[in-house]
């Protein structure tokens, strides 16, 4: 169990909202750089002997896990892959805390509330931005650049990558740049045949995934045995989560206060001054309000829920949302998109499945292979791709008795590719209050309203035609092409509703991310995002993370923040 405080009249050097993958790196930073920092986690505290249930089988819990008995209050959170009866209660109670959309366009919004929130389920994948990514529209002429290079933030990828240990292997490709890796995880067959023919036919690459998961022994923490059910804990903290890698270095500073089951509700300003002096919260059991002071605030929430404490936070100064002097908060809200893929057999593979064989918590990548070097006719920007192939046993054998038994046995050999794409950062996908509904503990909602457009729809096309494509190349057979598209939402990758900038007139925040109107306030999450590229973002968030915290810890040492 980690020790929290109910609440104090202490003034903190910093309080940081939210402890999941970029507030357990914020708090951890912080401390270190010798700052008292409060953490505040909006759900309940967590105990790894009791809630993570990785090796919980079905007969010990009530429904067997095949009942969805535990969603009657999660709906939403229950479409989620990782929402089960293991889990349920870290996700949210939807009709505690709703949020709108309009009637033609749904989103899918996971949220968890418990210390460590979407780290304790995220799937763990690991890929750095290039410049590819960082100045995209100075290729395309869409958008905006980050303001910042790739070369900036290498250093803050080693630093994060060696800490918490990601696992993979080198490709030497600038678009995707290699990291500082444990070693990588065993491709199948299938892969291996995949991989070989891909490059040599189509000169694309496949490589294994790049995995926040431990092959090796790092910083006392013990490799994966392969047990399989991440997305319910780790008791031997083989993958990256805050509560078992960034908060406890954190708390061992005796630097760090945790407070938990706070609800944020808005960050505190000084009338005259317009700075941040704390956040107000609501406590989630007793409904208590209180409030905790700082001499900056730096909000980690996710990018929604950070987005709806900034509007939340608004002050005659900031009509329209604390430090939206640009109107731009709430803006280009970016979700990658997939759907469009293939899945075949591969019969030229012997396959003698059984029911319990390690479970590899890891696929593979196919890196981006398009407006790389070229330029596509159709659409801008990239996909890259996600997938396996393994023998499993022949679910479609069909028959009666002892035969039918023998040819499930026999098996199959499958693989699939299932793209990520791109989306564009559009003015037109945004969110704002919506001052008619408010949650549990009476704090307005969010409104939500995001598509995609064209340019997505028309690179699924590609992404699903050449996904066949590298198949047929691998000898599949039976290959089907998916060419559905998700819910926004639904790849829990959302980002860009708070963007950094150079320009304070198009930007939230800087290139540090320091809110351009109210230097004490931070906003340290992928809500900070200018473009989304195609890889998963959390690697991205918490090398920026480190960056942003080393220039708070620079800008404290010489008094802007106060004594």
């Amino acid at each position: 169990m980690f020790g929290s405080v109910p609440g104090t009249r202490e003034v903190f050097d910093v309080i940081v909202v939210g402890s999941g993958a970029t507030g357990g790196w914020a708090a951890k930073e912080l401390t270190e750089g010798g700052l008292r920092v409060a953490l505040v986690e909006a759900g309940r505290n967590l105990d790894p002997r009791k809630d993570f249930t990785e090796h919980v089988i079905p007969y010990q819990i009530k429904y067997r896990g095949i009942s969805s008995e535990f969603a009657k209050r999660r709906p939403v959170q229950a479409r989620c892959y990782a929402c089960m009866e293991y889990n349920y209660e870290w996700f949210v109670d939807d009709f505690d805390n709703p949020y709108t959309t309009p009637p033609d366009k749904p989103f899918t919004w996971y949220r968890l509330r418990i210390l460590g929130g979407r780290s304790l389920v995220w799937g763990r994948q690991s890929y750095r931005f290039s410049d590819l990514d960082f100045k995209a529209a100075s290729r395309d002429g869409y958008g905006d650049d980050w303001p910042l290079s790739y070369s900036e933030l290498a250093p803050y990828y080693d630093k994060v990558e060696q800490f918490i240990g990601v696992s993979g292997a080198t490709e030497g490709l600038p678009h995707l740049p290699d990291g500082k890796f444990l070693p990588p995880m065993a491709m199948t067959c299938g892969e291996i045949r995949l991989r070989k023919a891909v490059k040599e036919k189509l000169g694309r690459t496949v490589t294994i995934g790049r995995a926040a998961h431990l092959t090796a022994p790092l910083n006392g923490r013990a490799p994966c045995h392969y047990c399989g059910p991440c997305e319910r804990g780790c008791m031997t903290r083989s993958y990256f989560n805050s509560p078992g890698v960034t908060i406890p270095p954190a708390q061992a500073t005796g630097r760090l206060t945790l407070i938990t089951d706070a609800i944020v509700s808005q960050v505190t300003t000084d009338p005259g001054t317009a700075k941040a002096t704390g956040v107000r919260y609501v406590d989630r059991v007793t409904r208590d309000v209180r409030e905790l002071r700082g001499r900056v605030v730096v909000v980690c929430a996710q990018a929604l829920e950070s987005t709806r404490i900034l509007f939340n936070s608004a002050t005659p100064r900031f009509p329209k949302g604390l430090a939206n002097s640009s109107g731009v908060l709430g803006h280009y809200l970016m979700d990658h998109f997939w759907g469009f893929g293939a899945s075949g057999k591969m019969p030229m593979l012997e396959t003698r499945p059984w029911a319990g064989p390690p479970q590899r918590p890891n696929g593979i990548y196919v890196v981006r292979f398009r407006n790389v070097t070229d330029r596509h006719p159709n659409f801008i920007r990239g996909y890259g791709y996600q997938g396996n192939s393994e023998a499993d046993f022949n679910f479609d054998a069909e028959g009666y008795g002892k035969d039918f038994k023998e040819q499930v046995k026999r098996g199959e050999y499958r693989i699939s590719l299932g793209g990520f794409g791109e989306c564009l950062a559009r003015w037109e996908n945004y969110c704002e209050l919506d001052k008619n509904v408010v949650d549990a503990w009476g704090i307005p909602v969010l409104h939500i309203s995001a598509s995609y457009g064209e340019n997505e729809l028309k690179m699924g096309e590609d992404m699903a035609n050449s996904a066949a494509e590298m198949l047929e190349a691998a000898g599949a057979k039976n290959i089907r092409t998916d060419r559905s598209i998700n819910i926004p939402g639904d790849v829990i990758h959302e980002v860009g509703t708070c963007r950094m900038g150079n320009d304070p007139k198009k930007s939230v925040l800087n290139r540090f991310n320091q809110a351009h109107d109210v230097k004490n306030l931070f906003v340290m999450d992928g809500s900070s995002f200018v473009s989304t590229g195609c890889q998963n973002p959390t690697l991205n968030m918490m090398a920026l993370v480190c960056r942003a915290c080393d220039y708070l810890l620079d800008q404290a040492k010489k008094g802007e923040f106060g004594a």
